[in-house]
């Protein structure tokens, strides 16, 4: 469910009325309830009965068997596996009416809530001995906890909420998210921001519009410089006890999982999925919607570009097992030199 704190929600609305304003009358012609209400939009796995969902593609099939949705935008080869209690929409390109969708119940300009007003969400709420630094911004309906210290020069969104003994540095800026307990955000650090996605890659680039959260939980510190993007419909998190270095990007939708380490320069696709205790050597790469399990060591400029399970030790671009990798490389030294023997 798209979090209304920080994403204005302009219905509800029938799904006859929507799909009318976007001028889609073939497809309201083609409904079997013009007037289910939409109360709101999110992904298959948390939908309920008012909510609108999206299966775009093959991989989204388990989830959708299993979906509460009222309505569901779906690709012509998934409507048979669509429930009977969902309504089926059915488009050859879900993901570009879901877009438009978005943008029509989550207008553009309420999007920007550092800028925008927030008059319904109230005065910004602090509890005792938060120390607020020289040159802060603070958005409406903010919430700061005990003890916490916001540096110079910071801004934050409004519904934001931060929780107790946290340390924010100086020249932070934090939208669409909520902080856990004894978090440290060093400076220059970007949480909240859009999320790289588009549609019509190198034609149009329609943006995706970005409606998710950033959710870090107790005890995280963040490095200097790095940038954690917003979900692009659900929430980007990162578990307790992570400790993520300077200069590291994490795009929309990653989860991390509790007590990662992520060294310097490492870049994370959306959606990626990191375990518990999941160490990442600096300038790690990954290619996205993937999952690294639990306990595994990804050596440095190692570039991930698939699922691989609990314990993995993996290196090399394309990442491999290690073993398989140091193998490789000896056999190459070997070649390179010439076979001496005899």
């Amino acid at each position: 469910m798209v979090d209304t704190r920080f994403h204005r929600f302009a219905g509800p609305s029938t799904i006859g009325a929507i799909l009318t304003a976007l001028k889609r009358a073939e497809l309201v012609a083609s409904l079997s309830n013009t007037e289910l209400e939409v109360t709101g939009v999110t992904e298959l796995n948390l939908a309920s009965g008012g909510d609108l969902a999206l299966a775009a593609h093959s991989n989204y099939t388990e989830e959708l068997r299993a979906t509460s949705a009222g309505a569901v935008l779906v690709i012509p080869s998934l409507v048979a596996e669509v429930p009977a209690h969902s309504m089926a929409i059915v488009v050859d390109k879900p993901h570009h009416l879901f877009a438009e969708i978005l943008d029509h119940l989550y207008p553009a300009d309420t999007r920007s809530n550092i800028v925008s007003g927030r008059d319904d969400l109230g005065e910004p709420i602090f509890e005792r001995d938060v120390v607020i630094g020289a040159n802060v911004v603070i958005g409406q309906g903010v919430e700061i906890g005990r003890g916490t210290v916001i540096g110079a020069n910071t801004v934050i969104g409004a519904g934001v909420t931060i929780g107790r003994n946290c340390t924010i540095a100086p020249n932070c800026t934090i939208d669409c998210a909520h902080i856990g307990n004894d978090v440290v955000i060093h400076s220059g650090v970007r949480v909240g921001t859009e999320g790289f996605g588009w549609l019509d890659f190198g034609q149009t680039n329609r943006k995706v519009p970005q409606l998710g959260r950033v959710l870090i939980q107790d005890r995280v510190e963040i490095g200097a410089n790095s940038t954690i993007d917003r979900g692009a419909l659900g929430d980007t998190m990162i578990g307790e006890g992570t400790k993520i270095d300077n200069l590291v990007q994490i795009g929309h939708n990653c989860r991390l999982g509790r007590n990662c380490l992520v060294a310097a320069m490492t870049g994370l696709s959306g959606s990626t999925i990191l375990g518990d205790g999941v160490l990442l050597g600096g300038g790690v790469g990954t290619s996205g919607h993937l999952s690294i399990g639990s306990g595994s060591v990804v050596h440095g400029r190692a570039a991930v570009t698939k699922d691989w399970p609990a314990g993995s030790k993996l290196a090399g671009a394309p990442a491999q097992d290690i073993r398989d990798f140091w193998r490789e490389i000896a056999a190459m030294r070997k070649l390179s030199k010439g076979d001496k023997r005899g």
